[in-house]
């Protein structure tokens, strides 16, 4: 006790720490290496992700274009005046900005960060312009912000003016028109041939004259405005904005003129809305939850579009657009964590299995060592300290190269790879050094013998079974729950410890095949053997003894066999998104062009689709209607579903043209109902609630319901979750005629033939869907790292199988040149080094990339790649065989590739002194 008071520390010797470093700088150095090399990959993936995550908000909000903008309406003062007349408003324009500065405040400070100064924007109705020989429209329109309208320079007239001065003006409701004057912009004066002090001959929808006046011809100082894209006619006409063929013009009003257009058309034709455009440069990943809530809650508290008075009205898919991006962001982590998981098992066996051949190297050094009296714990602090400063070292310089090559760096993830490098040398050369100095003898009774062999087999068996039953717990996991995060409003939604078993689910099942490998292996090669035995070729007998000799050895087989399995996962996961990508522009698209069309165009929509088909190079043309959030009933339940109305037979001919899966399922919509009154549909549903044989009622207004009945399984529409499709003319003969509003184009001409439709309508081409999905930061981010991940544990096997060799090259050519000495040819010792050493090679190499597809056909649904592919269900496994075929080549190539180089190494070796060894 009180020796063990006195001495506290260890007792160091650093002249043998600095002469083992010496010794054995090649392998520390590779030690080093290793750890600096994984580190910076460690090290720069989350924060790459995170900064691709910031990426990928910003992305979505891009693209989803106005979607994503806040709208706030609200009602107008009424103007009803005391003697049954409506009265002029002259401060309509700062009630404008009282409304604008109210939903700026409602915003909150983060919602209003986000988003870029409000712009508030009065419409008019559309009216007709009844001169001239073709069809066009006219709107007149205010717009202010913050700081005014947008710049104009007057080149002729002046600014609209007010109609009276009076203050106070009541006018009867069925009096003459109200005079409004308005500015044109100069396309728009050219084209209407118009100049200040002409009125513009123009008609509501009921027959009834306006009396709008020009004031004067301006000119926008800056048409890149953000104000004018809220009103494009503002700045030119705009052909096709109201229907094929018809130009619509507008005209600027100003404060003073707005009340005027009050009074001008009726008390519920002005329309007031304030425009927040989300600013994508403000938005980051961590934001998204808190910014998406408030949204919401915003909708929540917003006024009823019944509802008469002045409440603000908001209106958004800003909130769906960042969900949206917040799902894909933390499925885009745990795919990466997958990935990471595997690098960091790999290099942790790596390293053991550097540490072990390190180890092997020191053995007589550290035998002496103890030998002469060294304590085991002064070795070990010695070795520690050494294995410390190696690691540190490769992990400082890791971390400044991830730094460098990424925005920011996580220490996180190196800290297992810090921790294999520090412990492995330590406790491997402890080990060593204990049993050179263990008095320990071998009992010579059989039953001791017995029970020592049976507890290593039991200690063996307990943790094969407990990394079984973690595997087979982390799988359960992993199917059930999933990757993606349970987070809360406000949460970050990153990885969390309950993550961890579901992360690991694949990295765990890669070592439970290499333990059932490790369990196979030696009973094949005493198969072998006894197969040698029995042959007239001593080589293969000599080849045979010595595999398995060393077909036990557990951390080489274990190195091997992951590393194989996880690169071909790697790979395999590689190309399924690539493929997926396809398939997901096809089922996003639905051909290989789409025109969306305006409702104000509608109309328009079959004659289009004949001007479509009549173009060169297009195939099939399908019309469609196609309504999101449509209301159907079951028994008790509102649904929202994708409405999709078409021709049945011709949509079943446009799926068997493309590489959409086919829906013989569509023929049953021409079929009679199952009900007297039914009209046949297919359903699709994410959730379970829409099934074959469900009742249906699509509700009309001032009719009753049509009752639908689902009859099969819809086939995927633009990657709708939910989906009900109904053929047109079954629908008609309901009493519900279809409008078509989509145009579905196959062909190599289709692109071209959308080029120009002369109408206000959005042009999706399925080429432009791939190149966009694939340069989306997180798709193109997790291409990266897969092919990346492949390429590293790739390497790390061929390390590890060179480690191996090496570890073991010393005894197994001591063996061979004793066996020099009874007449064996250094070309028969080649051959007996192969017969060692292919074998399991070769056995990984059938095996590994096999594995490797096994678990990616077992493990790639609950990764929901579908959320990076843009497919509707979850992309099939797609295995690179030449790929993986290339994996194996390597292997065999590497082993083949170390037997001549260890037997040139070797050749220095003299007899006498290998004879002597162990003496």
């Amino acid at each position: 006790m009180n020796r063990w008071l006195t001495r506290r520390w260890p007792a160091l010797h650093w002249p043998s720490i600095r002469s083992r470093g010496r010794t054995d700088a090649g392998p520390l150095l590779l030690t080093a290496v290793v750890i600096a090399a994984v580190t910076l990959l460690a090290g720069a993936v989350p924060a790459l992700l995170r900064a691709a995550a910031d990426d990928a908000v910003q992305d979505t909000v891009r693209r989803a274009g106005h979607d994503s903008d806040v709208l706030v309406h609200a009602n107008w003062e009424r103007d009803d005046g005391p003697t049954g007349g409506r009265v002029r408003m002259p401060r309509l324009a700062e009630e404008l900005d009282d409304f604008r500065a109210q939903a700026t405040y409602a915003l909150g400070p983060d919602l209003d960060a986000a988003l870029l100064p409000p712009i508030a924007a009065v419409n008019g109705p559309v009216l007709n312009i009844t001169g001239g020989s073709v069809p066009r429209t006219f709107q007149f329109t205010y717009l202010a912000g913050d700081l005014g309208g947008p710049d104009v320079t007057w080149i002729a007239g002046s600014p609209p003016g007010p109609t009276v001065s009076d203050e106070y003006v009541e006018t009867p409701y069925d009096g003459p028109p109200w005079p409004v004057q308005v500015g044109l912009s100069e396309q728009d004066a050219t084209a209407l041939d118009l100049g200040p002090g002409d009125r513009i001959l123009v008609r509501d929808g009921q027959g009834r004259d306006k009396d709008i006046r020009v004031s004067g011809i301006y000119r926008p100082a800056d048409s890149a405005d953000p104000s004018w894209l809220l009103a494009p006619a503002l700045l030119r006409p705009v052909a096709g904005a109201d229907g094929v063929g018809i130009t619509r013009f507008a005209g600027l009003l100003s404060r003073e003129s707005l009340p005027d257009a009050r009074l001008a058309v009726d008390e519920d034709q002005l329309r007031r809305t304030v425009h927040f455009a989300p600013a994508p440069d403000a938005l980051s990943w961590d934001a998204t939850a808190a910014l998406a809530s408030q949204v919401v809650k915003l909708k929540a508290g917003s006024g009823s579009s019944s509802d008469r008075g002045q409440t603000l009205k908001w209106e958004s898919q800003l909130d769906t657009a960042l969900r949206d991006a917040r799902t894909r962001n933390s499925a885009a982590f745990a795919q990466a964590a997958v990935l990471l998981t595997g690098v960091l098992t790999a290099t942790a066996l790596v390293l053991l299995l550097a540490a072990d051949l390190l180890v092997r190297r020191r053995t007589p050094v550290l035998s002496a060592a103890r030998q002469r009296g060294a304590a085991l714990p002064d070795l070990g602090a010695e070795l520690i300290i050494e294995s410390t400063v190696v690691s540190l070292s490769a992990t400082a310089v890791g971390l400044a190269f991830a730094r460098a090559a990424a925005p920011g760096v996580s220490w996180t993830w190196a800290v297992p790879v810090v921790l294999a490098g520090t412990v492995a040398g330590p406790a491997f050369g402890t080990l060593a050094a204990a049993r050179a100095s263990r008095d320990r003898r071998q009992p010579a009774n059989p039953a001791a013998r017995r029970w020592i062999r049976a507890t290593g087999q039991l200690r063996r068996a307990a943790v094969e079974a407990a990394v079984l039953i973690a595997a087979v717990a982390a799988f359960v996991t992993l199917h059930q729950r999933g990757l993606l995060p349970v987070a809360a409003d406000g949460d970050t939604a990153e990885l969390t410890g309950d993550l961890i078993l579901p992360i690991s689910a694949l990295t765990l099942s890669a070592l439970v095949g290499a333990l059932v490998l490790l369990r196979l292996l030696p009973l094949g090669a005493r198969f072998a053997l006894r197969g040698a035995l029995r042959s007239r070729r001593p080589l293969a007998v000599f080849g045979a003894a010595q595999a398995a000799t060393t077909a036990g050895r557990a951390l080489p087989l274990l190195v091997l066999v992951s590393t194989t399995a996880l690169a071909s996962f790697a790979l395999i996961l590689g190309t399924t998104v690539t493929r997926g990508l396809d398939e997901g522009a096809w089922s996003t698209v639905g051909a290989d062009a789409r025109l969306d069309v305006g409702a104000d165009a509608e109309a328009a929509t079959p004659a289009l689709a004949e001007r479509i088909a009549a173009a060169p190079g297009v195939g099939q043309v399908v019309v469609a209607q196609v309504t999101d959030s449509a209301r159907v009933f079951t028994e008790s339940t509102l649904l929202t579903p994708r409405l999709v109305i078409v021709d049945a037979a011709a949509f079943q001919r446009l799926l068997a043209t493309t590489p959409l899966p086919d829906a013989p399922a569509l023929a049953r919509l021409t079929a009679p109902g199952p009900g007297p009154g039914d009209v046949p549909a297919l359903v699709r549903s994410s959730d379970g609630n829409l099934r074959t044989g469900t009742q249906l009622q699509l509700p009309r207004d001032g009719a009753p319901a049509i009752r639908l009945a689902a009859v099969g399984t819809a086939p995927s529409v633009g990657g709708a979750g939910d989906v009900v499709i109904v053929d047109a003319e079954a629908l008609a003969d309901a009493g519900l005629p279809a409008v078509p509003n989509t145009v579905w184009v196959t062909g190599p001409g289709a692109s071209r033939a959308m080029s120009n439709t002369g109408v206000a309508a959005d042009v999706v081409l399925r080429t432009d869907v791939l190149r966009a999905q694939r340069v989306a930061p997180l798709t193109a981010g997790l291409l990266r790292l897969a092919w990346t991940a492949a390429a590293v544990l790739l390497a790390l096997g061929l390390l590890g199988l060179t480690l191996a060799a090496a570890a073991g090259a010393s005894e197994r050519w001591q063996t061979l040149t004793r066996l020099r000495t009874l007449g064996l040819r250094p070309r028969d010792a080649r051959w007996v080094a192969a017969g060692e050493l292919l074998p399991p090679v070769v056995v990984i190499a059938v095996c590994g990339p096999p594995l490797g597809a096994l678990l990616a056909r077992l493990t790639l649904g609950p990764l929901d790649l579908r959320l990076l592919t843009g497919q509707a269900t979850e992309p099939a496994a797609a295995l690179p065989w030449w790929l993986l075929g290339l994996v194996s080549v390597a292997l065999l190539a590497t082993a083949a590739a170390v037997i001549p180089v260890e037997s040139a190494l070797r050749r220095r070796d003299r007899l006498s002194e290998v004879l002597r060894a162990g003496e």
